[in-house]
């Protein structure tokens, strides 16, 4: 093994991850805050089930208008009580096919929407200190 034929070491270069390490401490933190339930976790978690239970009221007053709002129609107009569709009264219409599509439209957009406050409530968590 001479000394003719040696090939140099390759060039060591540093690599830094102070930045990388610097973003993950506030969401590690906020993490650790959530599992360890301090004041800060409980706040946020708190923030999270206001945020499900205001869409809760907020779908369950749009069914209760929508649904409830239709007795209070046929009682304010009569004539629109007696109105049959293909031989069939139009509040058994609306209150025995047409309130399982709007009941299913409001369950699906509260499904989406607590899926959205999740997301948002993960993103605040994991959210890189500024």
């Amino acid at each position: 093994m001479g000394s003719s034929g040696a090939v140099p070491p390759p060039r060591r270069s540093r690599i830094v991850l102070a930045e990388i390490t610097r973003q993950d401490t506030r969401a590690e933190r906020t993490r650790a805050e959530l599992a360890q339930q301090t004041q800060v976790g409980e706040a946020l978690v708190r923030g999270l089930v206001r945020a499900q239970l205001a869409l809760a009221l907020r779908l369950s007053l749009v069914v209760a208008i929508g649904l409830g709002g239709l007795p209070w129609l046929f009682a304010i107009a009569p004539s629109l009580g007696r109105t049959t569709v293909g031989g069939v009264n139009l509040p058994w219409l609306l209150l025995g096919v047409a309130s399982f599509p709007f009941l299913i439209g409001v369950g699906w957009a509260y499904v989406r929407l607590a899926e959205r406050n999740e997301q948002d409530f993960t993103d605040l968590v994991q959210r890189p200190e500024r």
